[in-house]
């Protein structure tokens, strides 16, 4: 397939191993004349665009050449979306991982014991250590032999190149002094020497060494695959939102349900209570109260009546409506957020692990450095077996045992103590971000408050009793589904305990509710309907409304028997611990900023509650602003967090810098998010950021001296003075330190 003109296409990248492959992939696409590209190793995807007279072919081709395969992903089915090839082939490569490793892991533990163990020793030892050896090294390892080869082909070296010249070379000498050298008589025990011995030397076995460093090795990368394994996920949870079928009005009144996937624009459809919109369109007959919180984060559900524009996966919560279709497919607003949350995950790089990065130059340096002390060796006439010793002591002691572990073990530590405290950290690559970022970004709905509309306050007029206000009130309004209503009739419920039944209810549309209650006419909703019925309030209670609503509440009004006698407070409730979380994430250095599609006097009476000022308040923002929003924090140099719970907030989440997603929202938030808060307490955020950064500590610390091991031991081993068993033992020994380091972490409390 030829372009004519400048296009987008994505691709399917599979083979990568880590974030150099990806970089190499990147820098061969870019090569290509016309063509701009991004590879984002944690989504295994690329984001090519191309001018006119390349080809989707040609791109691919150029992937295959660099050792690495590509095609067009398959378009997500809207019944079951990303539910195909690619989930299938995610879940083929872990179950292919965990199947090399338990079978590394069974049998690498008998030889490793068997070497280091002397009593274990017993007459023809050494070949059940062959025995069992040969499938870790070959089979569990091939993973890294087969990158290792693609690399060497294409003039690189990674952390593959090392595991895999490490346990071959450790491998190979072992079947040398097996079966030509004298390894392999019966009843030989390991010999343990502090130095290499000049001479033959013939009898050493490196075999634990070469199934112990695949085993590690492999249990890292299998728990890398576990983090990756969901890296689309935010998408579908986003196209899973949106309705499945649709109830089509056809001329003459013919209703008829049909997969959402065969609307039309244009077409007439049924939305009953309690339903979701099916797409984008224009009420054509009756009126409802609409909540669209999850995609406006607009806590108060809209009214809409005929003419009124609705948007598609929002919930009708009120009565029955009528809907023609302006928008279907890949124009509605959702599926436009599905898009924007996959340019945000596109657009950020992936993080590039410190060990990959060293290990470019550091595998290329341990090689030559091998070489060269087996040229030296041989050059002082120490013998070919005394010099290859002494070189494969130099592999091995290099071997990246505890680089392997360094990352994994303080993440599942450090993961494993967050989950115990509501936390979810989704990988190594996330930790990163947590040391940099200065400003958090806190969307209001649902994170900051309850999310769920609440009576707050009751003002009763002089001589009215507030729980006879709250019984009429509350009876009428429990038989109504408006969320508004729920609130009053919830509030109620709860200070009463029980509510009669009304005789007569009666909905007024877009206005509130009427009926009798014990006798009493009574009236619950705006202060227009009161006039309807030739009814004020009394000013008592108006300067009791006008205050509610400039703190941005909704009032309802009560009245009965013909009189205005109390309004009452409902708003969506500020959480009791929001504000103990903002002093904590100022603790931590972060300067706080609410972010809403609220309105401005709701978002600052939220701001001055919870301890924000009113200057950094972002209000009455849009889902496509809140990426905005977040962009240009960034673009004033700010490295920027995000905390939300609602699909409008994923996109924002993905394009932040550290992404923090309420385990109480959606889906499709938690998956765009980086850190995922189980809680829905805010105060968790305050500690996963302090929890990611000691787990980035761990890590770096393990790193570090992971790689100081390496640089005091490269030059004993090379001068002879490390038996390669030695530094078996050895690069054991810096494996145990850094696992002892990890744990460490169990010990994380919460502030």
């Amino acid at each position: 397939m030829t372009t004519t003109a400048a296009a987008e296409t994505e691709l399917a990248i599979g083979g990568m191993t880590c974030a150099s492959c990806a970089a190499r992939i990147e820098k061969k696409l870019n090569r290509m004349d016309g063509v701009t590209a991004t590879v984002n190793y944690a989504t295994e995807k690329a984001k090519v665009t191309h001018a006119a007279g390349v080809s989707v072919q040609d791109l691919i081709a150029t992937v295959e050449k660099t050792g690495y395969t590509a095609r067009e992903p398959a378009p997500p089915k809207p019944s079951a979306p990303d539910d195909g090839e690619s989930g299938q082939g995610e879940s083929d490569e872990l179950r292919s991982l965990r199947e090399r490793l338990t079978t590394a892991v069974v049998l690498a533990v008998p030889v490793v014991a068997m070497a280091m163990i002397p009593s274990l020793q017993f007459e023809y030892w050494q070949w059940l250590s062959l025995t069992l050896a040969a499938p870790v090294v070959t089979y569990a390892g091939w993973p890294f032999h087969k990158a290792a080869f693609t690399n060497a082909r294409h003039g690189a070296a990674t952390m593959d190149t090392l595991i895999s010249v490490g346990t071959t070379a450790a491998f190979g000498w072992s079947l040398w002094a097996l079966f030509l050298g004298t390894a392999g008589t019966p009843g030989m025990k390991h010999p343990f020497e502090l130095t290499i011995a000049r001479g033959e030397g013939t009898g050493n076995l490196y075999l634990e060494a070469a199934a112990g460093v695949t085993a590690f090795i492999l249990a890292g990368r299998y728990f890398e695959a576990r983090s990756k394994r969901k890296a689309g996920a935010a998408l579908k949870a986003l196209l899973e939102l949106g309705a499945k079928d649709v109830t089509v009005v056809h001329a003459g009144g013919h209703e008829q349900t049909v997969s959402v996937g065969e609307l039309k624009v244009g077409d007439r459809f049924l939305v009953r209570p309690g339903e979701k919109i099916a797409t984008d369109g224009t009420v054509v007959e009756g009126s409802s109260a609409v909540d669209a919180s999850m995609l406006t984060g607009e806590s108060v559900p809209v009214e809409v009546t005929p003419g009124d524009s609705v948007t598609g996966a929002t919930l009708n919560a009120g009565g029955r409506l009528v809907v023609e279709a302006t928008r279907v497919g890949a124009d509605t607003q959702l599926a436009r957020m599905a898009k924007l949350v996959e340019d945000a995950q596109n657009g950020k790089a992936a993080a590039q692990r410190l060990a990959d990065r060293i290990s470019a130059v550091f595998v290329p340096v341990v090689i030559a450095l091998a070489l060269g002390t087996l040229g030296f060796w041989l050059g002082n006439g120490a013998g070919t077996a005394a010099a290859f010793t002494a070189a494969v002591a130099v592999l091995i002691i290099a071997c990246p045992c505890a680089l392997g572990l360094a990352t994994p073990t303080a993440l599942l530590v450090g993961t494993g103590r967050g989950a115990q405290l509501g936390i979810l950290i989704k990988g190594p690559e996330v930790l990163e971000s947590t040391r940099k970022v200065d400003t958090v970004v806190l969307d209001k709905t649902g994170t900051v408050t309850t999310g769920r509309m609440t009576l707050l306050a009751v003002h009763a007029a002089h001589g009215t009793d507030e729980a006879e206000v709250l019984r009429l009130a509350g009876t009428l309004e429990h038989a109504s589904e408006h969320p508004v209503a729920r609130a009053v009739a919830d509030g109620a419920l709860e200070k009463l305990g029980s509510l009669p039944v009304p005789e007569d209810f009666a909905n007024v549309p877009g206005l509130g509710v009427q009926g009798i209650v014990d006798g009493h006419a009574v009236l619950v909703g705006r202060e227009r309907l009161l006039a309807d019925w030739a009814m004020e309030l009394p000013e008592e209670l108006r300067l009791r409304k006008d205050a509610a609503e400039s703190a941005g509440r909704t009032v309802v009004a009560v009245a009965w028997d013909g009189d205005a006698r109390a309004v009452l407070e409902v708003a969506d409730a500020v959480k009791d611990t929001s504000r103990e979380a903002v002093t904590r994430l100022r603790g931590l250095g972060l300067t706080p900023i609410l972010l809403t599609g609220d309105n401005r006097a709701v978002a600052e009476s939220v701001a001055r509650e919870v301890g924000i000022d009113p200057g950094q308040v972002i209000a009455e923002v849009l889902p496509q602003d809140k990426v905005d929003v977040v962009k240009r924090l960034q673009a004033q140099g700010r490295s920027v967090a995000m905390v939300g719970d609602g699909v409008n907030d994923a996109a924002a989440l993905a394009q932040a810098d550290l992404g923090l997603s309420m385990g109480t929202g959606t889906d499709a938030a938690i998956e765009a998010g980086d850190l995922t808060l189980v809680r829905g307490d805010l105060r968790a955020a305050a500690d996963a950021i302090r929890l990611a950064r000691r787990t980035l500590g761990t890590i770096r610390s393990n790193l570090f001296w992971a790689f100081a091991y390496n640089v005091a031991a490269l030059p004993l081993a090379a001068a002879g003075l490390l038996n390669p068993m030695l530094a078996g033992a050895a690069m054991a020994f810096s494996s145990v330190f850094v696992v002892g380091n990890s744990l460490r972490l169990r010990s994380f409390r919460t502030a």
